[in-house]
């Protein structure tokens, strides 16, 4: 047993006392369970009480769980009153020195026993979770590889072993709030039990999640939909509300570290399908965030959002389509035109996958659009997409052709019944169930050789050519159907080597490798072949 933690700061963590927090409790991403969690000073030092209640499968409802500590966070005491699947039980811990001594009542029935503990050890029982805002603030000054004792109470004692620590920056309606994230393990069984706790400026508990168990324990603020984690951000990143049809979108404005006193050139950048925010975090690689950042260091003003009814942009998501989000994109770029420090006359718009095509929606609606950034868009339909899709996948199968073919007859059928409505019922109920999803629907129906031709801007065609999603082929398409244009009006296509769909260096492209690369960014190749091709069409020096 150790005497204390090691390789930690002496000084005591200190936090902020005398506010009550609420959380909510989830398991496996369904809401179970409320807390609220109240820090406070008395005479001995540290007081954590917490109430709240949890719903199947736990089923507690928690009347008072209180612990107490020295000033220096040595524990004193711990009791608590639930009930627990309909049964009273009270646990009442006394601590003096190394000795815990219990008395737990379960119904009528009462049992106590003793353990040695650790002096200094973090008391955590197994119902409720205010007491972990004093492994949170004990947490401010902990460094990787160090331990800290604790009790898990009333079973035994147990360390939590600390790996490493992060610093994430989440946005609420409220604030902008800087986190520490911790990753520990707790040596309760073998292997240990992976935690993540992450607490805010002032020490107190924001968030806990045993993924293990499928367990998440968030503070209100940040469980919130609108608030987001920002993992990119320049110095003068300046908040914006854009004004759409009847509700607002969130976005994020990233200019010159030196912008002068000229009005900038402007792009505006649109992400690609499924709840895609402002920076379109994928795998851990922020597209859109870094693409802003590598062009605002060229000189240009960017603006990019989050998705309608994603993170903090209003609306809702769930039943709208590629032209709804064209809209979207459109009312983006009336914004930027209306910006005083911006050239009016050159704006460009880029988008990723789906994005696009919604780019070129909006390029063909929108004269204000001076040019046009695809990356990585399909230049076939939406249907034919997913057939590509679906080959390359089979590919990688273990299948008879007669099987491979069979799937894909399959898959043409849900096509045809989502774009049409016809066959419905021939299809199960899971199969209707993906596909009753209007975003999805309407990429299947739309055609890029339609929205082609009635787009006259100048295009620019980046596509990597380890894309395992778009198949390089689909850049080729494009370049036909933008030299197609009458008059014929030919893109710039550069392909990317070695890049995937999300714009990174690869090894294989496949998606099973998307979070194994060791390089979370987008190539560098994709940032310079955007920045220079803007500078040329938008003359910026």
């Amino acid at each position: 047993m150790l005497t204390g933690a090691t390789g930690i700061a002496q000084q005591p963590p200190v936090f902020q006392a005398g506010t009550t927090s609420s959380f909510m409790i989830f398991l496996r991403g369904t809401p179970v369970g409320v807390e609220q969690m109240a820090v406070s000073r008395t005479t001995e030092g540290w007081s954590i009480l917490s109430t709240g209640r949890m719903g199947a499968p736990f089923d507690v409802v928690a009347r008072k769980v209180e612990v107490r500590y020295t000033a220096d966070w040595k524990p004193i005491a711990f009791n608590n009153d639930t009930v627990v699947r309909g049964e009273f039980q009270r646990v009442i811990t006394t601590v003096q020195a190394t000795t815990a001594a219990t008395d737990i009542t379960v119904g009528t029935q009462s049992t106590s026993k003793t353990d040695t503990i650790d002096p200094a050890s973090i008391l955590l029982p197994n119902v409720m979770y205010g007491p972990y805002e004093a492994l949170a603030a004990q947490l401010r000054t902990a460094v990787s590889g160090s331990t800290l004792p604790a009790y898990q109470i009333p079973i035994a004692p147990v360390q939590i072993r600390v790996v490493e620590s992060t610093t994430e920056q989440i946005q609420t309606t409220a604030r902008l709030i800087t986190a520490k994230r911790t990753h520990v393990t707790v040596s309760t069984t073998t292997p240990p039990v992976d935690i993540n706790i992450w607490a805010d400026e002032t020490g107190r508990l924001m968030r806990l999640t045993v993924p293990a168990q499928g367990l998440d324990v968030a503070r209100t603020d940040i469980a919130s939909v609108s608030a987001r984690q920002v993992v990119i951000s320049r110095p003068n990143d300046e908040p914006v509300r854009i004004l759409a049809n009847g509700f607002s979108l969130a976005g994020t404005v990233s200019k010159p570290v030196a912008p002068g006193k000229s009005p900038l050139a402007a792009v505006v950048l649109t992400g690609a399908s499924g709840q895609s925010d402002r920076d379109e975090l994928i795998a851990g690689i922020p597209i859109l965030g870094q693409l802003a950042g590598a062009l605002a260091d060229a000189g240009f003003l960017v603006v990019r959002y989050d998705k309608r009814g994603i993170g903090q942009s209003g609306g809702r998501p769930d039943a709208v389509t590629l032209a709804d989000h064209a809209d979207d994109l459109r009312a983006a770029v009336k914004y930027v035109q209306s910006r005083k420090d911006v050239d009016g006359k050159r704006i460009a718009i880029a988008g990723h996958g789906e994005g696009g095509l919604i780019s070129l929606m909006t390029a063909a609606a929108e004269k204000r659009v001076s040019a046009v950034v695809l990356l990585a868009t399909n230049g076939v339909s939406g249907s034919d997409l997913v057939l590509q899709q679906q080959a390359h996948a089979l590919a990688r199968l273990n299948l008879t052709e007669p099987e491979k073919q069979a799937r894909i007859d399959m898959q043409k059928r849900i096509n045809e019944a989502a774009v049409s409505g016809k066959g419905l019922d021939a299809l199960t109920a899971e199969m209707r169930r993906q596909i009753d999803n209007p975003e999805f629907q309407s990429l299947l129906a739309t055609d890029p050789a339609k929205l082609m031709s009635r787009v006259r801007q100048p295009i620019l065609i980046v596509q990597g050519d380890l894309d395992a999603e778009v198949a390089p082929s689909n850049a080729d398409r494009l370049a036909e159907l933008a030299k197609a244009r009458k008059p014929p009006l030919p893109a710039d296509v550069v392909k990317v080597p070695g890049v995937n769909h999300l714009m990174a260096m690869s090894v294989t492209g496949e998606t099973d490798e998307y979070d194994k690369l060791p390089l979370k960014q987008i190539s560098p190749a994709v940032s310079a072949a955007v920045v220079d091709w803007l500078k040329k069409k938008l003359l910026v020096p």
